[in-house]
């Protein structure tokens, strides 16, 4: 037998033999040859590899041509892309901003524990809070203004929500109303050929370059017609509001959607829903023609009212032209008093515009900020309506049509709210809102306090009309997700006529601001009896309408018991109807007492 160690060495020789013989073999059985001692697929694999690497160049290097010359032949296109993009990423990236400011630094008003605070770290959270509102508001504010159009819409459409938005975010957005950017003459000559077919100078004699107003959709230029000579206000859509439009409202959609899934109690999609609904209207010209023939004619049959709308000349999507009227927004004090117009007079004929545009007419003006409200002075001597100035109508492109079924339940809550009838208002505001938070619901509707509307009702209080909805959300920290509950509960309409009285109630707020308290809180009161007036007349047309189609078929005892229904819902309107007229007298006297001995 073999040694270990000879087994060992003879193994050992074996394998070197058989490593030789393999070595030998391989350039024969796979078909390499040596370089140098080493094998030359390794130069293979990296001439294959630069090969390769040049293939990568050319293809990247073809779809760039072919993306640039897609690019070059579809100008509009490309671009228009390449816009959106950047709109949507500035959208983006602020929704982004504040969502994580609110969710890294906005304090809870109440420590989870709900232990007491001093006044002292209550007042620090107070301001801590505030701190992020204003802050958010900026940065929103500047994205809104960087992308211009839909996006400054949204903005105004945020800064008349003062009754579900802390005070922080509605100045904030106010000072959009007026920041708009103008488009150039040429653009303005271009959107004008394309739509009209004529040139600035074939249609006008003499057109001003300079706007006499720059809205977030349009601007209006001041003109004179070569054909007729007569004096116009030319209304110019900015050329690139349309192409933006739908990516725009969809970006903003999707901004709320991503917002509501960080915080589940923001519940704002109804913005964008109604922007989707509202804006197609806006942008097509031709409905601002319908509209304001259709509310001249509904208002002829009353010479008594001070309300002027500019005629219609001409109108396509993107080009309106009207009458030129002169005048200033009516919330100008100075400009009041320079033509010794009584801003009480305006304030009463704006409520008397709109209650019966609410309560009667149906078909309602949802923009009414002063913007869109210029007073123009009048010689009274010669006006049908006594007055000495006009109130002149103007941007008629978002109206709402109103059924008679919601004007008469809209009516007969605004009832209940002025007699301050708890199981009424509860009865109605579920009829309307459909949620259970009348009291809220009220509160919202008419900008006062619960405890107001039912100890001392609408119609007798002379406290101030003023609420602080950074009051509420102290005293409740949830009044900011019932509020929404609310909005995302009520009938779309609802949410334009609840934007259309917040309008309004600015506008009364800025016509008495330089008068005493008690003149300011009776204006505010003059207001609900204007209101109680048109409801009773609603209501009344409405009961009556129902008793007369009660039945077809009538005998004479039938129709003897309709005659007499008739008679009493008449006669109940007429005595509610003077006892507001009479006490709406004794304010007036109290007032002009005040005035006399201020």
């Amino acid at each position: 037998m073999l040694s270990a160690g000879r087994l060992f060495a003879a193994a050992k020789a074996t394998a070197s033999t058989a490593a030789n013989a393999t070595a030998a073999n391989l350039p024969q059985q796979r078909g390499f040859v040596t370089f140098r001692g080493r094998p030359e697929y390794i130069a293979s694999i990296k001439r294959a590899w630069r090969l390769q690497r040049w293939r990568n160049r050319a293809i990247a290097a073809a779809g760039v041509a072919g993306v640039c010359g897609y690019a070059v032949y579809n100008y509009d296109t490309a671009y228009l892309v390449a816009v959106s993009l950047h709109r949507s990423s500035v959208a983006a990236k602020v929704t982004c901003q504040v969502a994580w400011d609110y969710y890294r630094n906005f304090p809870d008003l109440l420590p989870e524990d709900s232990e007491p605070i001093d006044e002292e770290e209550r007042q620090r959270i107070l301001d801590a809070r505030s701190a992020v509102h204003l802050r958010s508001a900026e940065k929103v504010k500047r994205a809104l203004m960087k992308n211009g159009g839909v996006y400054i819409k949204l903005g105004q459409h945020i800064s008349a929500m003062q009754y579900v938005l802390p005070m922080e975010w509605c100045l904030t957005m106010q000072s959009l109303q007026d920041q708009n950017t103008a488009s150039s003459l040429e653009d303005v000559d271009r959107v004008i050929r394309a739509d009209v077919g004529r040139s600035i100078d074939d249609l006008f004699k003499a057109f001003d370059p300079t706007p006499i107003g720059v809205a977030s959709l349009a601007q209006v230029h001041r003109a004179v017609l070569r054909d007729t000579g007569e004096e116009v206000a030319v209304k110019v859509q900015h050329p690139m509001v349309r192409k933006y439009s739908d990516i725009d409202i969809a970006t903003v959609s999707v901004m709320f959607e991503f917002i509501h899934s960080v915080f589940p109690e923001f519940k704002f999609m109804w913005l964008s829903a109604e922007m989707k609904t509202s804006l197609p209207q806006e942008l097509d010209f031709r409905n601002d023609k319908t509209n304001a023939e259709k509310v001249v004619w509904e208002f002829a049959k009353y010479p008594d009212i001070p309300l002027a709308v500019p005629k219609m000349i001409q109108a396509s999507e993107r080009v309106l032209i009207m009458e030129y009227v002169s005048g200033r927004r009516c919330d100008d004090l100075a400009f009041l008093r320079k033509h010794d117009i009584d801003p009480e007079a305006v304030s009463r004929e704006i409520g008397r515009i709109f209650a019966e545009m609410t309560f009667v007419h149906g078909f309602l003006h949802c923009d009414p900020h002063p913007g869109n409200l210029f007073v123009r002075p009048r010689d009274k001597r010669t006006t049908a309506h006594g007055y000495n100035f006009d109130l002149v109508l103007l941007d008629h492109g978002l109206y709402r049509q109103l059924s008679p079924r919601f004007r008469y339940e809209y009516a007969e809550m605004w009832h209940a709210l002025m007699k301050g009838n708890r199981d009424q208002i509860k009865y109605w505001s579920r009829k309307i809102s459909g949620t259970d938070l009348y009291q809220l619901f009220s509160t919202i509707l008419t900008g006062q306090h619960w405890k107001v509307i039912e100890s001392k009702s609408l119609s007798q209080t002379t406290s101030a009309a003023q609420f602080s909805m950074d009051a509420l959300m102290e005293a409740q920290p949830e009044i900011l997700r019932q509020i929404t509950e609310i909005l995302a509960s009520v009938p779309p309409v609802l949410l334009l006529v609840l934007k259309t009285n917040d309008l309004l109630r600015m506008i009364d707020t800025s016509l008495f601001a330089d008068q005493p308290p008690i003149v300011q809180r009776h204006a505010q009161l003059q207001s609900w009896l204007r209101i109680s007036h048109y409801c009773l007349v609603a209501i009344r047309d409405i009961r009556a309408s129902d008793i007369v189609h009660s039945s077809s078929r009538l005998g004479a005892i039938q129709a003897t018991k309709r005659i007499i229904r008739l008679a009493l819902n008449r006669l109940d309107f007429l005595y509610m109807d003077t006892m507001l007229w009479m006490y709406s007298v004794l304010l007036k006297m109290r007032d002009s007492l005040t005035r006399l001995y201020a």
